[in-house]
């Protein structure tokens, strides 16, 4: 998983993803979307890159929106949304 963009490096901040644990009932399509972001370790332990960089975005948007319970939130600081 990446870690944030260091401000000082010049790269850019990358985007903010969020889930929503107590929505979040573990169906794991997330997983299947963007795999190399999202994970399901154990019976429902879910794990996942909260700092990915935007060239990312179509993975995780990709993911988000195949979410079910609609519990994974994505900010884009550079676009402001």
């Amino acid at each position: 998983m990446s870690t944030p963009a260091d401000a000082s490096s010049g790269s850019p901040p990358g985007l903010r993803v969020s889930v929503d644990l107590n929505l979040c009932q573990a169906y794991a399509q997330c997983c299947y979307a963007a795999p190399r972001h999202f994970r399901i370790e154990g019976h429902e332990a879910l794990f996942y890159d909260p700092a990915p960089a935007a060239e990312h975005r179509a993975d995780i948007e990709r993911a988000r929106v195949a979410c079910p319970l609609q519990a994974i939130r994505v900010e884009d600081p550079e676009r402001g949304a």
